[in-house]
């Protein structure tokens, strides 16, 4: 009898250099052993030094996507990212609801590594008022947090807390605010939980630059947990130990002349001395 592997589904825009994105998620996905699957809300002409174009997909073939994947496919778990637009996030809400969409991750991406908007103004109301409450899990950065929360960003646990607290406020069940652009030898991940329980998650800095894509693969490898069976918390400690050593390999595999990708398979990939891992 042929084994039963998980499907999760990414709703998120393309990053044609392969780094972040639909990409990234779908190779964090097999990465896990989860079987991927994706609906495409947005295209972009990208590389590892920035973004110089967004095309949108209109919202009726997003729906269509998504009816075709759930019409036909189990899927377990569910990873939103970008969503360039209030009408892209109106019809994949409509879309989570229309087909009872479980263990939804949303990681609402505003802004790229480079410094690229990826979120209109006008679309952040319409994330807090449609996808909060159809999310298992917010996944905002300190950023995120500060610009969902209208707020500056915060630089003390004390805030960050407060920051969780206020975005269960707006709606989010559980909250973990990535503390990837915090300061100190540490990187500290607050998740709290919608029974107001906390817990941090924490691992060592790597100095390294190839960075791209560390958001979208976190929240796809929680994701990929919960379509697995595990529990929330366990969920994202098992993304955050992948996440640490994905950044801790990336120089293994040099790509494009700005900030690389992650390396997804470094539990996989030869080594230079020709092991493995």
């Amino acid at each position: 009898m042929s084994k039963i592997v998980p499907t999760a589904l990414t709703i998120a825009g393309s990053d044609s250099s392969g780094g972040a994105g639909i990409q990234a998620d779908l190779k964090t996905f097999a990465a896990h052993q989860v079987y991927g699957a994706s609906v495409i809300v947005a295209l972009t002409a990208q590389n590892t030094q920035g973004v110089t174009a967004i095309h949108a997909v209109p919202a009726e073939f997003v729906a269509a996507q998504m009816d075709a994947v759930f019409a036909d496919l189990d899927v377990a778990a569910v990873k939103i990212g970008m969503l360039a637009t209030a009408e892209l996030i109106e019809a994949v809400a409509a879309g989570l609801v229309r087909h009872g969409a479980r263990n939804v991750v949303l990681d609402p991406v505003m802004v790229a590594a480079s410094g690229a908007k990826l979120l209109r103004d006008d679309a952040i109301a319409a994330m807090r008022e449609r996808l909060f409450p159809l999310a298992a899990l917010i996944t905002p950065n300190l950023p995120e947090a500060a610009a969902l929360l209208s707020t500056t960003m915060a630089r003390s646990d004390e805030a960050i807390d407060e920051q969780a607290a206020a975005l269960q406020a707006q709606g989010a069940a559980n909250v973990l605010i990535k503390g990837g652009h915090g300061l100190g030898d540490v990187s500290s991940d607050l998740l709290l939980l919608s029974g107001g329980a906390r817990q941090r998650f924490g691992a060592p800095r790597h100095p390294t630059r190839n960075t791209h894509g560390t958001g979208c693969t976190l929240s796809s490898a929680i994701a990929a947990g919960l379509a697995r069976g595990l529990s929330l918390p366990d969920a994202v400690a098992g993304a955050k130990t992948y996440i640490s050593a994905a950044i801790a390999a990336a120089d293994q595999v040099p790509v494009g002349h700005g900030h690389g990708p992650v390396h997804h398979f470094h539990h996989w990939w030869d080594r230079a001395d020709g092991s493995t891992s």
